[in-house]
């Protein structure tokens, strides 16, 4: 259909230019920056691109490579993401005491010897300490160790620009993994003679060893991270943006990096035994905990959907190119635009209105396909299947051999569940800045991933929980033909995401009341209460 090109053409050329506008927008008020600036960018675009795919192929390759069932494969999922918040936890500190090139090599080295260990072992005994120990030290410390560059690397004036552009090239970052987590899959899966895959992770001999597709996101991987290593080799140390111009200060010197290590854990646990005796901090964390169970959906994106995906829609399914692609796209556009619109609005009212968004797509998903059936056959169809999804060459043969419409509530509840994430997740980020005590602002940021820390334990084994009750394998560990209650899954998770909204409502006073109290005032209390 000509109108599905004109669509299609003008949202490329729109969505183009108004790309290239935010990014120069942010980099003309960069200029003063070092060029270790934008190696770090570099740097960040390609760790973010690796782990995007691998993220979304973990769960399928402990299943499919390691022999995990899912339930057990969402426990090592949960194990390894609770050490990520763990190291994440310690790296602030550990940057302060070695520096950012430091911390850097040391992030690439764990990365290295992971990849390289999880392309190669499957054994479900060794897979935890050759792989995914080093893989969460690794990968944990980038995001810490980026944002104290950021605020080196830039004036006073210009870090909100510098971790703005962050923001856009780590969703660029992890748009272009969805889409290359599609494509290996794409790539290496055996196909039937009418063309239509029949094993996604039937995978490729290299070197006289053969990978499964799964275990090609590894090789990738560290193909990816040695490139990673030449930029951090690039970088200089001690490099600091002041008022004055770019300044390079001696490095601090230490015994020893395991030293270094121990004093930023210690201070870590110092931290948190100064602040867990404030009352006004459990009012913090219990705050934040209420926001845990939106954010959560993102764990079920990551790891549940690809499983739920594949059995549901049929293999070789464009599931990064659903939700990998589609979601940080639109977060890169729509988040200025909601930002420019919402300006004088609170931040809790703003994530009580985007966390009921988000929440209540989930029920989207859970609507029958049949009901958006007539699309598939509409210039949309042609968009999302011809252009977009690559489902068919061209509209005849997308008509000759329609695919499921179980495509549809999943495109729609992604894209309603991303226009409520651009309305609450920036928000979050400044609500907790907000609450924060007036000088214990670092302290209580750090320590505010602390309830969803602990939500860990229970959310992977639920991801496993799911797919299993409502998508199950048979026998020979092959889908069944069709999954009826498979919408279950989506009731069940937007059941736990309400959670949010409905406590922000009830906690709304309580909000109001302790911002309005000064955390001196609440130690003054419970000193008289003593």
């Amino acid at each position: 259909m000509r109108a599905a090109n004109l669509v299609t053409y003008g949202l490329l050329a729109t969505a183009l230019v108004a790309f290239v506008v935010i990014v120069f927008r942010y980099a003309r008020g960069l200029r003063e920056s070092p060029r270790d600036m934008w190696l770090l960018f570099a740097y960040n675009v390609v760790e973010y691109t690796a782990y995007a795919a691998m993220n979304m192929a973990l769960s399928l390759w402990l299943s499919r490579d390691c022999g995990l069932g899912d339930i057990a494969a969402g426990a090592y999922i949960s194990g390894w993401s609770i050490a990520l918040s763990l190291v994440g936890m310690v790296a602030g500190a550990l940057v302060d005491s070695i520096g950012v090139k430091k911390t850097l090599t040391i992030s690439v080295a764990f990365l290295i010897v992971a990849r390289f260990f999880m392309s190669m072992v499957t054994s479900k005994w060794l897979i935890v300490p050759l792989g995914l120990v080093p893989l969460a030290i690794g990968f944990a410390i980038v995001a810490p160790v980026i944002s104290v560059a950021i605020k080196r690397y830039t004036t006073k004036e210009g870090s909100a620009l510098g971790f703005g552009l962050f923001y856009v090239l780590m969703n660029v970052a992890y748009a272009i993994g969805g889409w290359f987590f599609d494509f290996v899959r794409d790539r290496y899966a055996l196909r039937n003679a009418a063309g239509k895959v029949v094993d996604e992770n039937a995978g490729v001999t290299l070197l006289g060893r053969h990978f499964s597709t799964y275990e090609m996101f590894f090789v990738y991987g560290l193909g990816f991270t040695l490139v990673s290593l030449l930029l951090v080799a690039s970088l200089r140390e001690g490099v600091e943006l002041t008022e004055q111009g770019v300044v390079i200060r001696p490095p601090k010197q230490h015994a020893s990096w395991s030293h270094a290590v121990k004093a930023a854990a210690t201070q870590t646990v110092r931290t948190i035994g100064g602040v867990v005796r404030e009352r006004y901090f459990w009012v913090f964390i219990g705050m934040l905990a209420t926001t845990v169970p939106v954010r959560f959906v993102f764990f079920h994106f990551h790891y549940t959907f690809p499983k739920y995906g594949i059995r549901v829609l049929g293999q070789g399914a464009k599931i990064g190119s659903i939700y990998g692609v589609l979601n940080p796209v639109l977060i890169v556009f729509l988040v200025p635009l909601v930002a420019a619109f919402t300006k004088k609005v609170s931040s809790y009212r703003m994530m009580i209105v985007g966390s009921i968004v988000s929440s209540l797509s989930c029920f989207i998903a859970t609507i029958p396909a049949r009901t958006f059936e007539p699309l598939t056959r509409s210039v949309l169809g042609e968009l999302v299947f011809v252009k977009w999804l690559g489902a068919a060459k061209d509209m005849p043969s997308l008509l000759a051999n329609p695919p499921t419409p179980d495509y549809w509530p999943l495109v729609a509840f992604i894209v309603v569940f991303t226009i409520g994430e651009a309305i609450w997740s920036p928000r979050l980020m400044q609500f907790t800045a907000e609450i924060a005590p007036k000088g214990k602002e670092g302290t209580y940021i750090a320590l505010s991933v602390l309830p969803f820390f602990a939500a860990k334990f229970v959310v992977g084994p639920m991801s496993g929980l799911l797919v299993r009750t409502y998508t199950p394998l048979d026998a020979a560990g092959n889908a069944l033909p069709t999954y009826p209650h498979h919408h279950m899954v989506w009731i069940w998770i937007g059941g736990m995401a309400v959670i949010t909204p409905i406590g922000l409502l009830l906690f709304r006073n309580l909000f109001r009341h302790s911002s309005d109290a000064t955390p001196s005032a609440a130690a003054d209390d419970d000193a008289q209460a003593a």
